[in-house]
């Protein structure tokens, strides 16, 4: 049988050229197939004449060439990874906050007093003058305020009952030095310290709104002697308090916000990357700090629309030392894990007639009603006092705080 091209004996190459399949359908449609076949022949026979020399790795030169070759290669890996994680951190990392009174801080503009640790707290005093007051009671805002909280109390129930009020800014906020080693603890030494140092007496009363209420909870626990009565207002409940029964919690979690959902899971067991959270712009994060209208009951709305004719010039000085140190770190402090579960305390105030309250709006969609329920129920000296139709705001509300007040005072 003649050979299929001129001049080539068939030769153990070309006799198994049929079984080669390598080549794709596409080359054998643009190339004609004899041409094809012609090429792999030339190719084989030049391959069985020269084999290919293998390379000596015995060689010197030709071992340390190669391996100068691999160890560019992990260099430029491991400087490629080095640059990642370097980037990594810096998003996780929050800037440093912008300490008041500082060369790049904002200016100082109220009374402060130093506490024993150096920082200082920033407060205010309104009502009627403190040498003249019959009651002295410590305000504890929220998050996202600060000492100059709108006070809607009456004019005649303050002068009535000859109350004094003493407001400040918590760690982080307004004008008050951050702690980077805040807790419920610190929050409540800080309160002892500024009551001490404006001598208040051995005994005042002190009163938390919203996350304000974590505070309060501090003084039950470290300060219950220095307490002449305690009100806890919409107060925050911690998801993760050992004491709730897991099916409570989780069933009254999942009816959140997703987004504030993953927030505070965050705040609970990822505290180092809740920066990061709260101010990436790939997914919604927190309602509250965003302002988010939907967690806002209708009276909520109903008191944010007759709040806003109020001026409020501070407000701008909240968070002028820096979203982490104010905001980020009061998450973190609140839903962290707390040092004591607040349902195992006992009768702070058990040989005195003072007492404790919490105010609980039912309509509240920040702090669940049936979880400060459950609170309540397991500590019988507390008086609980659930408005209705009250959302979250309930504090705003004169009627309301009035009340408060004289069920505190009694």
């Amino acid at each position: 049988m003649p050979t299929a091209f001129p001049g080539f004996r068939r030769t153990h190459a070309t006799r198994r050229r049929r079984k080669f399949t390598g080549f794709p359908k596409l080359l054998h449609r643009s190339i004609h197939p004899k041409s094809l076949r012609h090429s792999i022949l030339l190719i084989r026979g030049t391959e069985l004449r020269h084999p290919t020399r293998k390379v000596d790795k015995t060689s010197p030169s030709t071992y340390s060439a190669s391996r100068q070759s691999g160890m560019f290669v992990t260099a430029i890996i491991v400087l490629a990874v080095s640059v990642l994680v370097v980037q990594a951190y810096q998003k996780i990392q929050p800037p440093p906050p912008k300490i008041c009174g500082s060369p790049n801080g904002p200016p100082v503009t109220s009374p402060r007093i130093k506490l024993s640790d150096g920082r200082y707290l920033a407060y205010r005093e309104r009502g009627v003058p403190k040498e003249n007051s019959k009651y002295k009671i410590i305000l504890v805002h929220g998050l996202d305020n600060s000492k100059d909280m709108i006070l809607v109390a009456s004019q005649e129930l303050i002068e009535e009952l000859g109350i004094y009020f003493l407001s400040f800014d918590r760690a982080g906020y307004g004008e008050s030095d951050p702690n980077p080693k805040r807790s419920v603890k610190s929050e409540a030494f800080d309160i002892q310290e500024l009551a001490d140092q404006l001598q208040l007496g051995d005994t005042f009363y002190v009163l938390g709104y919203s996350m304000g209420g974590y505070p309060i909870w501090g003084c039950l626990k470290y300060i219950p002697h220095r307490l002449a009565g305690a009100a806890l207002v919409a107060p925050v409940v911690n998801y993760w308090w050992p004491s709730f029964p897991s099916n409570l919690s989780r069933e009254v979690f999942k009816k959140q916000f997703l987004r504030d959902q993953w927030s505070l899971r965050v705040a609970h067991n990822l505290p180092q990357l809740l920066y990061w959270w709260l101010t990436q712009k790939w997914f919604p994060s927190s309602s509250l700090i965003e302002g988010n209208p939907e967690i806002s009951s209708t009276n909520d709305k109903a008191i944010i629309e007759k709040m806003s004719e109020i001026p409020t010039p501070h407000q701008n000085k909240v968070r002028q030392q820096g979203l982490f140190e104010s905001l980020h770190r009061d998450l973190m402090v609140g839903f962290g894990t707390w040092e004591f579960d607040p349902m195992h305390l006992t009768n702070p105030l058990p040989h005195t007639s003072s007492s404790v309250h919490i105010w609980q709006g039912y309509e509240d969609r920040i702090v669940p009603a049936q979880l400060q329920r459950y609170v309540s129920s397991r500590l019988p000296w507390i008086q609980y006092h659930e408005v209705p139709d009250g959302g979250h705001l309930i504090l705003y509300d004169t009627g309301i705080f009035d009340s408060i007040l004289r069920a505190l005072l009694h």
